[in-house]
């Protein structure tokens, strides 16, 4: 009997996490995340089953589709508690029914389940555990963006610390993890770049800045596609700080993001500049304004899709794609297959389709911690005796995995999906 984790997502893959840990001893399970990823033609992968009737309790560490996406499957039979923070739950409301809506077809829940996991949500805050039948459930700050969470979960006769998704370095929209007081026998870590550092974020700021100046000075536009939910906040956040007098122009559901996070001050480290950002820039209400925005020249666009996949950044991308002057400034990762990677890559938004005349750049803003953040952290839990490694792709799973034995000295696992760990 005793402790063990199962996989049902991201396992030796980066999306749709979803970490089952159970206490048979006393039929006790807690599921850490369950989201969605998406295949080449967008069709939503859901992670492996679980029994939701079973399930003693439900921590989503933050709103980002690939961990909360799936969460409503739970919700038509059966209503299990579900624990976030509050801003997580209102991010989590507009994702998951933005994806209704574009993928509504292909998935096993529509609009009353997402209603019922919300009436079934605990929103609780950082810092604060609560007590779930007999479990203590702890959620600490994890860098990545506005009220995302570790889990810290005493369950059994161990403490588990569960990384989600985490940042180490300080961004305008939150302060990174803090590492002077982690504990826990058993640690579940991302690994999205577990084999790679990030270069200076100053130095990429100070380059994109000047990029930016150059290509306005010149008359042109840049259309600067960005993730809706925490990289378009960020990028706003940066131009009130350095280029307040620029003109700015801001799109798509980045807007109402922007004013959930408005709304929760607290979960957001330098809300002085986003409100500056909301005073100074420009909300985009509709097609007649986007025409309006592309007749002149020297104006900035920040907008979903980050990956060119959809959204309104494809409206601006097709009108100015074809004029030497623009730029298309990409800050978000760029998965194979998508336009954004394709663009980088091959100079098209698709195959068969005209190269692409504007400037292309793509600048490195992500909220997830290198390889030297992630091995501080491992580093700094006390009481280490077991490291689980997830969220990444083979070869840096296995990369990361092999370097923590080397320099920790621990147990370490790299499952795939639908394996199961003794945690006892």
């Amino acid at each position: 009997m005793g402790l063990r984790l199962t996989v049902l997502g991201g396992g030796r893959e980066v999306g749709r996490t979803a970490l089952l840990v159970e206490d048979l001893d006393h039929e006790r399970r807690v599921l850490l995340d369950y989201g969605v990823s998406f295949d080449e033609d967008d069709k939503p992968i859901l992670p492996l089953s679980t029994p939701p009737a079973k399930l003693t309790a439900v921590a989503i560490t933050h709103a980002h589709l690939d961990h909360v996406g799936a969460a409503p499957m739970l919700y038509i039979s059966a209503r299990p508690p579900i624990f976030m923070t509050e801003i997580t739950k209102e991010f989590a409301r507009l994702m998951i029914e933005d994806m209704i809506k574009l993928a509504g077809y292909y998935l096993p829940f529509e609009y009353p389940e997402l209603e019922t996991m919300l009436s079934c949500t605990q929103a609780i805050p950082l810092n604060k555990p609560v007590n779930i039948d007999g479990i203590e459930l702890e959620f600490l700050n994890a860098g990545h963006i506005p009220g995302s969470a570790m889990v810290k979960l005493r369950i059994g006769n161990k403490t588990i610390l569960y990384t989600g998704d985490v940042n180490a370095i300080d961004t305008r929209l939150v302060k990174g993890i803090d590492t002077s007081n982690l504990e826990g026998e058993i640690l579940i870590i991302e690994s999205t770049y577990g084999n790679v550092d990030h270069p200076d974020r100053r130095q990429v700021e100070d380059k994109f800045i000047e990029t930016v100046k150059s290509v306005i000075e010149e008359g042109g536009i840049v259309l600067i596609p960005a993730f809706a939910l925490g990289r378009s906040q960020e990028i706003l956040a940066l131009f009130a700080e350095r280029m307040p007098y620029a003109d700015v122009y801001y799109d798509g559901m980045s807007r109402k993001i922007l004013e959930i996070m408005l709304n929760y001050r607290n979960y957001i480290n330098r809300i002085d500049l986003l409100e500056k950002a909301s005073r100074l820039f420009t909300c985009v209400q509709g097609t007649g304004m986007r025409k309006k925005i592309l007749k002149s020249g020297g104006s900035i666009i920040v907008t979903p899709a980050g990956m060119l996949k959809g959204g309104p950044a494809l409206y601006y991308l097709k009108r100015i794609a074809n004029q030497r002057r623009n730029a298309i400034i990409l800050v978000s990762y760029q998965a194979r297959a998508t336009p954004g990677r394709l663009m980088l890559s091959e100079g098209v938004v698709e195959l068969g389709s005209p190269r692409v005349q504007a400037k292309v750049f793509w600048f490195d803003f992500s909220s997830h911690s290198g390889v030297s953040g992630l091995m501080k952290l491992v580093k700094s839990v006390k009481n280490l005796e077991k490291v689980i490694v997830v969220h990444g792709n083979d070869s840096v799973v296995y990369d990361f995995a092999y370097r923590i034995k080397e320099e920790v000295g621990v147990e370490v696992h790299t499952p795939a999906n639908g394996e199961t760990i003794d945690l006892s």
